[in-house]
């Protein structure tokens, strides 16, 4: 026993002066390096210290940007774990999350319909991670159906183009051979007929696309136009029309201004018809103001029930017409370059503008 405490001493006794030993060593070492060694060897830790910080700002620098890219990516995009948690989310997956729920019943696989958008969803995996992504492709879609329903549009208007080419020729001739007590019965045929043939003449416009031709006329030259066009509507209440059209000449395209003006007039029409009121009010005016031709409609009918559905073509609220009479309107417009616009102050007020030059 006094033999192991014995041993035991001696180990301590050793191992106290090998550190002994070591901080000589260090000291003689310390003592040995130079003050200029001290200020290079105190240098080159400050540069390692530096490079640490420049390397960890770069990578957040980065992170960053790579957040940032991902957040302004067109796609909702999910990251998943293994166990179904979220990894990571950018602003507009917050936004529809409810389409996400829908999505898993189809395996994150084809479309989800929206809040009337329409969502392509797609899953990949990388690494341990799930990557969802949710494209929203309702202009494509949009594309689709308009390019589907003028198709069809444009195959019937030519089919009943002819028949209503007849009947008209056939009224035509019958008005001059019946009694006086039965030509409104006549006439009002013919204006229906007239309307049946303008829906035509709108559907095969829209559905061919619109080509302009501008040339100079005076701005007061559409009055009659259109005063002709209010003859062939049918309404029911007392409407006074107001038209203030300047005698400067300008630049447009006569016959496909002159149907953008119908159209709003036929609008306006409708919304008194449709308003709870017994007679109405539609002023026309026509001005050029700092190089633009400006069209103001305005009339004291009924508000627009769906702002977002006026200028959307096969879609109306009101009970007469197809929707399509706003929609060529806006598209006769916008490529004379020019724009439409509400504006409601204590009437409804819609004005057009389009620069005027050739």
């Amino acid at each position: 026993m006094a033999k192991d405490e014995s041993q035991n001493k001696n180990i301590i006794k050793l191992q106290e002066d090998k550190e002994s030993q070591d901080k000589v060593i260090g000291k003689d070492v310390l003592e040995k390096i130079s003050s200029h060694d001290k200020s290079e060897l105190l240098g080159l830790l400050n540069e390692f210290i530096l490079q640490t910080y420049k390397i960890e700002k770069e990578f957040k620098d980065y992170k960053a940007l790579y957040e940032w890219v991902i957040e302004i990516l067109p796609q909702a995009i999910w990251v998943r774990n293994d166990d179904e948690s979220f990894f990571y989310k950018n602003t507009l997956a917050n936004e529809i999350q409810a389409t996400f729920q829908e999505a898993q019943k189809q395996d994150f696989s084809g479309e989800i319909e929206y809040e009337q958008k329409t969502y392509l969803f797609q899953s990949n995996r990388i690494q341990n991670k799930q990557v969802i992504t949710a494209t929203d492709i309702s202009i494509q879609k949009r594309q689709e159906r308009l390019a589907a329903m003028g198709r069809v549009s444009a195959h019937l208007a030519h089919e009943i183009r002819n028949p209503i080419g007849s009947i008209s020729l056939l009224t035509s001739t019958l008005i001059k051979k019946v009694e006086n007590s039965s030509k409104p019965i006549i006439l009002e045929i013919q204006k229906a007929l007239w309307r049946v043939e303008r829906i035509i003449s709108a559907t095969l416009l829209f559905s061919k696309g619109v080509n302009i031709h501008k040339t100079l006329h005076r701005l007061s030259e559409l009055q009659g136009d259109i005063e002709e066009a209010i003859e062939q509507y049918t309404y029911s209440k007392q409407i006074e029309f107001l038209f203030d059209l300047e005698e400067k000449e300008a630049f447009f395209d006569f016959n496909l201004m002159g149907i953008v003006l119908q159209n709003f007039i036929y609008n306006a029409i409708d919304a008194i018809e449709d308003a709870d009121i017994l007679s109405g009010t539609i002023k026309l005016e026509a001005k050029i103001i700092d190089g633009c031709i400006i069209f103001n409609i305005t009339d004291n009918g009924k508000a627009v029930e769906n702002k977002k559905l006026l200028f959307e073509p096969f879609e109306t609220t009101k009970l007469k017409g197809n929707g399509l009479g706003l929609a060529l309107s806006l598209q006769i417009t916008e490529a004379h370059g020019g724009s439409i616009e509400l504006l409601e102050n204590q009437d409804k007020v819609f004005q057009i503008k389009i620069p005027n030059c050739l």
